[in-house]
Parts: structure tokens; sequence; C-alpha cells
């Protein structure tokens, strides 16, 4: 994501629209470049970057936009890129969640149709995983050359491309790069597990399935939503829990389930609640309120391949009793 926004040139000050609802690195991106980031408040079902607060918050500061395809759901990527390519602006997609999703038109998330370049997370929760580390996708031949620059120290050996070329040892540094580079052997991982793609989402579908046919109806818990015609990978399972109707806390709901072996997170902790960004840019929760609504509610359910059927059944079983 650093390098995804250092490639577009966007000049110092400028400001970037992303979402609160995401691990820092998104908006985090933005800051290393040297911009100021503008968070937008989430759409009350998908809980991605809502589309109509973005239109509101655009000012002739704004270059980038960051949409992020949380817990696996494409962000209204058409109508945000609608939107940007009338005023000029980038758009990066930030896709960790997302490999392996389709927006409504049955077109894969990272093909860049609605956006300038999409980046993925091969961390070792993602869906697939190359021990860490991540991948860019673009259709622009100028991004992509300057993003191989860039990740590794702003070096080119391309003949074409050097400034003097005495000989076949020389190279030059034309840029100031970083060492992002993915070594072969993470690369050799990331290609065996892209081999099992389809059955990993397959799977997490069916156990989402599973999940939602437990929950769906029951009280005091809202299952997730998923847009018709959207094929979410679904990277996380985030119920909506009405703690207070419930009477008991998360915390306590949350070790109550620990305790039977079941392992729960909350995804994500709103980012301008991080004490970096309250003391540097004092943003306000009241600003955001269906962020601090969702945040209230929200505790992640075990979702992965390996997890069995009856597994499941038992974190069904545990939940169902706790709402009850």
């Amino acid at each position: 994501m650093h390098l995804a926004v250092l490639a577009l040139e966007i000049s110092s000050g400028s400001e970037g629209i992303t979402t609160p609802n995401t691990f820092v690195a998104s908006s985090n991106a933005l800051i290393y470049n040297g911009l100021k980031p503008i968070f937008v408040d989430i759409d009350s079902q998908t809980f991605c970057l809502d589309p109509k607060e973005v239109a509101k918050k655009i000012t002739p500061k704004t270059k980038i936009i960051i949409p992020v395809d949380f817990a696996g759901q494409p962000a209204g990527m058409e109508q945000i890129y609608a939107l940007a390519k009338k005023k000029k602006i980038f758009v990066v997609e930030d896709a960790a969640h997302a490999i392996g999703s389709k927006y409504t038109d049955g077109t894969h998330v990272g093909s860049c149709k609605y956006s300038d370049m999409t980046t993925f997370s091969f961390h070792p929760v993602k869906t697939i995983t190359t021990g860490e580390g991540g991948a860019i996708t673009t259709n622009s031949k100028k991004l992509y050359d300057r993003l191989i620059m860039l990740r590794s120290h702003g070096i080119t050996k391309i003949p074409e491309k050097l400034k003097h070329h005495p000989g076949p040892w020389y190279y030059e540094m034309q840029n100031l790069g970083f060492n992002y580079r993915l070594s072969d052997f993470q690369a050799a991982l990331g290609l065996s597990q892209l081999k099992k793609l389809d059955h990993f989402v397959k799977r997490r579908r069916e156990i989402v399935a599973k999940y939602n046919e437990a929950f769906r109806g029951l009280k005091n818990i809202a299952v997730p939503f998923e847009h018709k015609g959207i094929k979410s990978a679904f990277h996380l399972y985030v119920a909506l829990f009405s703690f207070d109707k419930i009477g008991k806390s998360r915390k306590t709901v949350m070790e109550e389930l620990l305790r039977k072996g079941i392992g729960t997170q909350v995804h994500y902790i709103p980012v301008y609640h991080q004490p970096y960004y309250t003391s540097s840019y004092h943003f306000r929760p009241s600003d955001y309120p269906i962020c601090e609504t969702y945040y209230e509610k929200a505790l992640s359910l075990p979702l992965y391949p390996k997890i069995t059927d009856r597994e499941v059944e038992k974190v069904i079983k545990a939940i169902k009793k706790i709402v009850s």
C-alpha cells in the first residue's frame, strides 16, 4: 500500500480519503507519503466505505481514495471509481480481505476494472499466505514500471532506462525506493497457495452459510450482509451482537467463549481511536456514528478452511446459548 500510493507521485500536503473500519496500514500509507488522511463513515450494511459519504468529503485537495473491501465484500467500487474519475482522483483498492472475491458483473477483484491499482495482503491469517508480504495489480504500464523500480531501492538495470550505460555491470538508483521485494521462497509458497484459492473460498462460503442458517432470525445477533450479485471470499465472519440486550459485555462474551476453546476477535478498532491519530489529527468519533455503532456490536467468529463441521457446530451452540 505504501508503494502503491508512492507510485502515484501525489504532491505532499494533499488529502486522501479512506475508511476508519480497517487496520491502520490503509491510512498509514497516506501519512508515509506526506498526505493527510480523511476518514469517511461506513455503509450500515456492508461496513465498507460509503460512496455517498465519500462524495461529501471530496475537496480540491483530494487526490486519492483508498476503499477497503471489508471482510471480503468489495466496497462499492463501481460508484467510487466513477466518482473519482469525474474528479480526476486516483483509486487504490485495498483488497487485503478480498482475493477470490468478485464484483456484481462477475469480474474478479484485482482486475483493476474499478481502480488504478489493487493491493493484496498475504499475511498468515489471510485467505492465501506467503508468510508475509503482498502484491499490487495494475493495468498501467507506467505504474507497473515505477512499482518495479521502487520495490528495489529505486534501482534499474534495464539498458534503455539508464542515463549512462558503460557496461553490463552497471545499474542506477534513479529514485529513493525501498527493499520491498518478495523473496523467491515466499513467491513459491504463494504460487502453491494460489492453486488452492478456489477451494479456500468455497470452504469459507460453506462455513458462512452454516453460521447464517443457524443465526438468522435470532434476536440480539445480526449476520453479515452480502450484496446481491457480489461473491465475497469472506476473509472474516463479523456478526453484530446487541450486548446490552444480552446482558453481557463483549469482554465477558469473549472470555466465556475462550473458556470453551473458541477464539474471537474484533475487526476493527476504528483507526481514529488510535492514540497517534487522536493526537495528530484530532478526529471526533461523533463524526462517524455508523462506524461507532458498528464497533460497539462487532465480533468476529472463527472462520478458516481447516475448521471442521463439528467445530463449527460447537461455535453455533455456544453462540446460541449466549444470545438466548
